[in-house]
């Protein structure tokens, strides 16, 4: 048998949160024809909705007098193993006028066209392209825009992270410490995740170089979206195992497994890496019209094949390259642990940047 409950229509406001996987302070829970209605994109938590019923059920108010005045009652959702909330009644219906009802259907409008045009922009992002269009539309939802005027400080190092960023328009810069730009980035690319992830304080300062608009997640909802769509956080870790590598790179050292584009870390510097570290490994190059390979042993290269070409030939052709991919591995074929290198490394490296400069580029030398 089913009891008959006289469930009265109120609004709530989240007033308080203590590690709550899903509800944001400000946030509002509807009650209203024995429906709950939650956050956009946001679940019903069962807890909180066994919580709802009770205190709406009740013939009790959800105000109590005082001498300084009516006060709001605080109620608690009950909490689980992860977190609690506190909310208080806010009122009664959602529109008390037909004011007001205009008022809040004008700035629905508002926000649907606010979403729809987040909803283009952010199908751009490679971030998002394993979602589909109603995936899409509910973390859309959960997005605030924010501009910042030219040379504004966006993340300073050692703030704790609070959002994940994504670029809709403009440029920024990744600063170090002395002030200097070590990256840039544009229009569809996302930052702000590693400390996220990690938990970390911001490891470099981000300023804006133009004016800049981005689209901000916070952090609680960039939690909630990864446990909703896993898909993202296998992209999301892609993006932190490149950029660590590219810091990697920018701060002088290299590891066997580690790739990049020879857009971002040209031949020379690469070479420049295993010399000055002095390991022994393999620098595999490919490019568009060939393969490539560079063989060092304890920082001294001892051979240099590309296409038909080998040693200072195939050397000096490859440090031409703009593009292209490169992985480094530890070690090389054991009948060149014996071979001597074909030419001092700093004599090899300037002889070779000279023939690029008289070459205007990396044409191939020698080759039928």
């Amino acid at each position: 048998m089913v009891q008959n409950r006289n469930i009265a229509d109120a609004i709530f406001i989240v007033t308080e949160e203590r590690s709550c996987p899903l509800y944001n302070i400000g946030e509002e829970l509807k009650v209203a024809n024995y429906c709950i209605e939650t956050p956009q994109a946001k679940p019903a938590c069962m807890i909180l909705v066994e919580k709802l019923i009770e205190l709406t059920s009740q013939k009790q108010s959800f105000q109590r007098f005082s001498p300084l005045g009516t006060k709001k009652n605080r109620f608690q959702c009950g909490g689980c193993h992860q977190g609690r909330i506190s909310f208080e009644y806010k009122k009664e219906k959602g529109f008390t006028t037909v004011q007001m009802k205009l008022l809040s259907e004008t700035e629905e409008r508002r926000r649907r066209q606010h979403l729809d045009r987040f909803f283009g922009r952010l199908r751009d992002f490679n971030l998002f392209e394993s979602l589909d269009d109603d995936a899409l539309s509910d973390l859309t939802a959960l997005l605030e825009l924010k501009t910042y005027p030219p040379r504004k400080v966006i993340l300073k190092k050692g703030e704790p992270g609070t959002h994940l960023f994504f670029m809709l328009s403009g440029k920024i810069a990744v600063v170090a410490d002395d002030g200097q730009n070590i990256a840039e980035m544009g229009t569809g690319e996302i930052f702000g995740e590693m400390s996220l992830l990690s938990g970390e304080p911001v490891s470099c300062s981000i300023h804006s170089m133009e004016e800049t608009e981005v689209a901000l997640l916070s952090n609680k909802n960039f939690k909630f979206v990864l446990k909703k769509y896993p898909v993202l956080q296998l992209f999301l870790l892609k993006v932190l195992v490149n950029r660590a590598q590219a810091m990697a790179l920018r701060s002088g050292s290299i590891t066997s497994g580690m790739s990049g584009e020879l857009g971002d870390v040209n031949i020379v510097e690469l070479c420049q890496l295993i010399n000055s570290s002095q390991k022994t490994g393999t620098i595999d190059l490919i490019m568009d019209d060939g393969k490539g390979n560079i063989f060092f042993n304890e920082g001294e290269i001892v051979h240099a094949r590309y296409k038909k070409l080998v040693d200072k030939e195939a050397l000096f052709t490859l440090m031409g390259r703009e593009s292209g991919h490169f992985t480094y591995t530890k070690g090389i074929p054991p009948q060149l642990l014996d071979q001597p290198p074909f030419g001092g490394f700093m004599s090899l490296i300037m002889e070779g940047v000279q023939w690029v400069d008289e070459q205007g580029g990396g044409q191939d030398m020698g080759e039928d």
